[in-house]
């Protein structure tokens, strides 16, 4: 069976992925991982402007979830994320934020950008 079928076994995992990303701080998180690839509780904290010990929960969540791994060094813990999916995810729901504004949401413009350029070289 196709995990894409509204039937597959993989819905319900999927809502508590959705479950788990229902959080501004866990949202910011991945965004800031996303970019930085492995990243300190107290570098993740400056990013997010919250305190180590709200961000070190939240990761801990994540961790759970296995959206985030964690690398120990010492007694510090560095954070990275687990795979592309979740970035990809939490990037197709911003997009889909832009678009709510209504307008031409600014992901479209690099495409709209890209094009041009590619007239202009042509």
């Amino acid at each position: 069976m196709c995990g894409l079928d509204p039937d597959s076994q993989y819905v319900d995992l999927a809502v508590e992925v959705f479950s788990m990303l229902a959080d501004a701080t866990r949202v910011r998180i991945v965004l800031a991982l996303r970019g930085n690839g492995e990243l300190s509780v107290n570098h993740l904290s400056e990013i997010v402007g919250k305190a180590p010990a709200a961000v070190s929960q939240h990761l801990a969540k994540l961790r759970l979830a296995r959206i985030v791994v964690a690398r120990h060094e010492g007694t510090r813990a560095f954070y990275s994320l687990a795979n592309e999916h979740v970035p990809q995810m939490v990037s197709d729901a911003i997009f889909q934020a832009e678009h709510s504004l209504g307008g031409v949401p600014r992901h479209h413009h690099r495409d709209a950008d890209a094009e041009a350029s590619r007239k202009e070289s042509a």
